[in-house]
């Protein structure tokens, strides 16, 4: 997913600034991101990408890159991509920059600079206490919420069989993220599968591929589906301000013990990666105590990613 904004972006700002029609041979040999084995791979990858910027809204145009009309080049003009003030007030920008800071993939800090150039924010604000992480991997969710926006067929392995499914909607619950959907084998039961447990997606290339119900609530389908019982309990110190947190992120989880300053909660787990990537939100605020081997793991990831 990081690749995917990055290109956007690169592209984006490529088409803004040059200030004149480039073609696409133009846009593969200049604009990072487009270094594509093959022509093939590289079509494919920037019709994926003009189609994208235009279902943002982006004005994306094509026009003569001269006079003789010879080649057609891309535009996007900025009388046309400018936005208008949109007259936010100071409690609505606040809102925005404190949702921005709460809302994290894999624990890393959303880049607030949108927020800035709307105006910022009231210093007043304080600094919030909670986060919410929405997983680590972001290429697989990018490419699978591509799916289901354009109705793209997937395929993947799941509990050691394949699977060819219509991607209905993506569901985060549970601190992990779930596709719905029904297999293209009966189109008619609509099942739910754990991002985390597929392996090898593949995204087909036919668009438009099958038609999702009308109103349909991706949610509903999950409310049947219980949190894991847990095999295991880690014990964690939060600060007295976020403790209870955990109590709501985690039903399980219960106090064991408090002081002025900060609380050891135990929280049951049956995977360390869904505990270790909520922890990060919290930088110094919490701290794994027990086990030792879910507190290696932690400090190992945070040593591999400085």
């Amino acid at each position: 997913m990081h690749k995917v904004i990055e290109r956007i972006l690169n592209l984006l700002a490529f088409l803004l600034t040059v200030g004149r029609p480039v073609t696409a041979d133009e846009i593969r040999h200049t604009v990072a991101g487009y270094d594509q084995p093959t022509d093939e791979a590289f079509r494919r990858t920037f019709e994926r990408d003009k189609d994208l910027l235009r279902s943002l809204g982006v004005p994306l145009r094509t026009t003569p890159t001269d006079i003789w009309e010879v080649e057609l080049g891309y535009i996007v003009p900025s009388d046309e991509y400018t936005l208008e003030d949109p007259g936010f007030t100071d409690k609505e920008r606040s809102a925005l920059l404190l949702a921005a800071e709460t809302v994290r993939f894999g624990g890393q800090q959303t880049d607030l600079a949108a927020i800035f150039k709307l105006g910022g924010a009231s210093g007043a604000l304080p600094a919030g206490p909670v986060s919410a992480d929405l997983g680590h991997d972001l290429d697989s969710l990018g490419s699978l919420f591509a799916a289901v926006s354009d109705r793209h067929r997937v395929r993947f392995d799941y509990r050691s069989k394949a699977r060819r499914v219509a991607p209905y909607g993506l569901v985060h619950r549970f601190g992990h993220w779930y596709l719905v959907g029904p297999e293209t084998t009966d189109i008619d039961l609509v099942k739910v599968f754990r991002i985390d447990r597929m392996s090898a997606i593949s995204i087909e290339d036919d668009g438009q591929a099958f038609d999702r119900p009308a109103h349909f609530d991706p949610t509903s389908v999950l409310a049947d589906v219980q949190e894991p019982t847990a095999a295991n309990s880690a014990t964690v110190r939060l600060d007295n301000d976020i403790a209870g947190v955990a109590l709501a992120r985690w039903r399980s989880a219960r106090i064991i013990s408090s002081d002025e300053e900060s609380s050891l909660v135990e929280i049951p787990y049956d995977d360390t990666a869904p505990v270790i990537n909520w922890i990060l939100g919290f930088d110094h605020r919490a701290e794994i105590i027990t086990p030792d081997s879910m507190r290696d793991e932690f400090l190992a990831f945070i040593g591999g990613s400085a």
